[in-house]
């Protein structure tokens, strides 16, 4: 159980490998993952569950700000803006692992949307007493969803990639990553919470997931030591994105033309 005080928290978790296979298959990878072997990149995101019960979840499914690691800012509405990760060394499925994390930096802003609250966590996974893998996780907090008079448009993504792939993101899979994340945000299943609450045209696609994509055709050139990446606009489940690179920079494109995360890669 976490506490509004908590300063830094401790989790252990088994790389369970089945659970990694699962994610593999949602994704419609070839291959699996036994005992021993190295966990593709940033499939760490589907362990260490943030459990709560469900008086201490927010209205949104996710759990309530002000319980845990992160403060509550008076925002309501959640969302995942980027971050950074470096890999150390392969975390190994079937062995256990430990997560340790606190809250790097707390900020608040005014956009031209509204007031804005901005937290940095940070994360280091250590395995068998080597540390593995560090990240930064940028999450942003706003108000309630409202018309956005004169928000700024999505910006326009390159076309000037050396490779692509087109993905795309049923619901059945984000049903699946969020089961495999356990993470209960509704803005993912709820189509109807999505549209009316949230403001949105349809489910939205995880941010990570779409970071997940990248970071696997990052891999298939070498393997990934450095990955940094920011969401710019949101994708919706019935659109197809094109997963882009152009030497260290890669990017998700809309079917309209606008970038929805930018990144950089380092092998």
């Amino acid at each position: 159980m976490q506490n509004a005080a908590q300063a830094e928290r401790r989790q252990t978790d088994v790389m369970d490998p089945e659970r990694a296979n699962a994610l593999a298959v949602a994704l419609d990878l070839v291959r699996g993952v036994d005992v021993g072997d190295a966990l593709p990149p940033f499939f760490h995101q589907i362990y260490f569950w943030e459990v709560q019960r469900p008086s201490l979840l927010g209205r949104d499914g996710h759990p309530r700000v002000g319980t845990g690691l992160i403060p509550d800012l008076g925002l309501p509405r959640r969302m995942w803006a980027g971050g950074a990760l470096q890999f150390h060394a392969p975390l190994r499925a079937g062995y256990m692992a430990e997560k340790r994390s606190w809250v790097a930096d707390v900020t608040r802003k005014q956009g031209r949307s509204g007031p804005l609250g901005f937290v940095t966590l940070a994360h280091e996974i250590w395995q068998g007493g080597q540390l593995c893998v560090t990240e930064r996780q940028d999450l942003v907090y706003r108000e309630e969803a409202a018309p956005e008079v004169g928000a700024p448009a999505p910006p326009k993504a390159r076309d000037d990639e050396d490779s692509d792939r087109i993905m795309g993101f049923s619901p059945t899979l984000l049903f699946r990553y969020s089961a495999l994340t356990f993470n209960g945000h509704r803005i993912h299943y709820d189509i109807d919470y999505a549209r009316a609450v949230e403001g949105y045209g349809g489910l939205v696609v995880h941010g990570p997931l779409l970071a997940q994509g990248l970071l696997l055709m990052a891999e298939e050139a070498a393997p990934v030591r450095g990955f940094t990446f920011r969401a710019t606009a949101p994708l919706m489940h019935d659109e197809l994105a094109t997963l882009c690179r152009s030497g260290v920079d890669m990017w998700v494109r809309g079917p309209d033309g606008r970038q929805c995360m930018a990144a950089t890669v380092e092998h």
